[in-house]
């Protein structure tokens, strides 16, 4: 079965960096999306970036386009999220979720269009 699993969260200060990594597992197709969300306290989860694996397609929210970078590493089969200049309001719990079917109408910034989510990595960022 599908498996995914976050780590790379943790505390830093305004301005400074954290790499999330997610590892999968148990995927069998070599065609589909990878989707990073948050979710502070009091928030809707919102999409992050989302990476289509096996082609070249990468989206950003506007709010980290610039700052963050979603990438795949193809030998360790995990799913980055390389976030710079990190302010107050990226604190918040990771995710990461795969969308493995095609076809319909979707949204990748849509919570819902994923199937399958990791456990989550909290990062928190200092002022």
């Amino acid at each position: 079965q599908v498996q995914l699993v976050e780590s790379g969260g943790g505390s830093v200060q305004a301005g400074g960096s954290l790499r999330l990594s997610c590892v999968v597992s148990g995927v069998t197709s070599n065609k589909y999306w990878m989707g990073w969300f948050r979710q502070a306290p009091g928030r809707e989860r919102e999409g992050v970036a989302a990476i289509r694996i096996g082609a070249n397609s990468i989206y950003y929210a506007d709010s980290v386009k610039g700052r963050f970078t979603v990438s795949h590493d193809m030998a360790k089969n995990t799913v980055d999220l390389q976030m710079n200049s990190l302010r107050s309001e990226d604190t918040a719990m990771y995710y990461c979720a795969a969308r493995i079917q095609f076809g319909g109408t979707w949204y990748w910034y849509r919570d819902s269009d994923y199937t399958h989510w990791g456990q989550g990595t909290q990062v928190t960022v200092s002022s």
